[in-house]
């Protein structure tokens, strides 16, 4: 099956989540429905990362404080073990079937075969993933009924992110590269595309974006890995050398190889970080920052743990974060405030509610 044989049958599965989104008011991250006689005792939430670890700054590390902010919520304990490598997904997740977890979240589209594996093996524990519809099938459906999905339409903060970005290059040329090049990596580009692309359209200029052609998501330039490393940062300089002086590094941990690129570089080029507020949790690099694209991971996380706590069926209805619900959206400027312009920001608020009301559309994987 391919690539995009699976991005479609995510977008099935993704289209099916808008509509229950839709039939339950847009609400945020979903909610507990209740403690009763069939709430569970015992309860013990645990979680696996992917490669990045959890102290990747970044998506790793905001799904681990949503797992220790949900056991606390609800009172008990927690479990988690770290990966180092694609191997040590499945021996993961059967250590924390052996520890009698009753939730196990796993974290990104790499752990999706393993996660679907386990939860068919073992359908009394709830099972839900980060960044994955787990449908390994491509048939729009999850392929475990005990797997809930929890997907962010990240294209639609990337869009705003794209745009802010062309208002302030000096050099008219963005620049994008992934640690692998996933729907959920590539949906960030997706977005910073377009967002530069009204941009253009709406300013008549021509910034150009090198690192990623929308037409061909699986050519994206890459690491080839989610890890920061010497690796990271010769892509970070191949980017730089094609003129870019504002770059979006997408995938974990990678943005911080970036950052030791732009440094080396003495360039003024400003750096993006993506989903949580980069300027706070990776300082080393604040001043590099332009915005973060935000994913509201760790809410989102956190909820389902009190879900699965609080109720004697889980509720596997997918959950996607937007712009509507606040499962997505911008940093602020911070120390580049004030390179930004009064009109940009006055632009970037009709925007964003022109995205949610529809009257622009954005597309990605999870919304064509």
């Amino acid at each position: 099956m391919t690539h995009l044989s699976r991005k479609s049958a995510i977008a099935a599965l993704a289209t099916l989540s808008a509509a229950a989104l839709t039939l339950a008011g847009c609400a945020a991250a979903p909610t507990p429905s209740g403690s009763g006689s069939g709430a569970k005792s015992s309860f013990l939430p645990c979680m696996v990362s992917d490669s990045g670890g959890f102290d990747d700054k970044s998506f790793n590390q905001l799904g681990f404080e949503g797992l220790v902010a949900g056991a606390k919520k609800v009172g008990v304990s927690y479990q988690k073990r770290e990966s180092n490598s694609d191997s040590d997904y499945a021996p993961n997740i059967d250590s924390l079937i052996k520890a009698k977890c009753s939730l196990i979240i796993t974290v990104g589209f790499n752990l999706s075969k393993a996660t679907v594996a386990a939860a068919k093996e073992n359908p009394k524990i709830d099972f839900a993933i980060i960044d994955d519809a787990a449908d390994n099938n491509f048939d729009g459906k999850t392929d475990a009924p005990n797997i809930k999905p929890i997907l962010f339409d990240t294209a639609q903060a990337a869009f705003l992110a794209g745009y802010a970005s062309a208002s302030v290059t000096k050099t008219g040329v963005l620049g994008t590269f992934a640690g692998i090049p996933f729907p959920t990596v590539t949906i960030f580009m997706d977005g910073f595309s377009q967002g530069m692309t009204y941009y253009n359209e709406q300013k008549g200029k021509n910034v150009k974006l090198v690192g990623y052609d929308p037409a061909a998501p699986d050519k994206a330039t890459q690491v080839g890995e989610f890890a920061a490393g010497d690796k990271a940062k010769q892509v970070a300089q191949s980017i730089i050398d094609q003129n870019a002086d504002v770059i979006l590094p997408v995938g974990g941990p990678i943005f911080q190889s970036a950052g030791a690129a732009i440094q080396d570089s003495g360039k003024d080029i400003a750096l993006l970080g993506v989903d949580a507020d980069t300027y706070v949790t990776a300082p080393t690099y604040k001043k590099l920052y332009l915005t973060s694209i935000l994913t509201d991971m760790s809410q989102a996380v956190q909820d389902v743990v009190a879900n699965s706590k609080g109720s004697s069926t889980f509720d596997v209805t997918p959950y996607v974060g937007t712009l509507k619900n606040g499962g997505v959206g911008i940093a602020p400027f911070h120390d580049y405030d004030s390179k930004v312009s009064s009109a940009t920001k006055s632009e970037l608020k009709d925007i964003q509610s022109k995205i949610i009301s529809g009257e622009i559309k954005v597309t990605s994987y999870l919304n064509k």
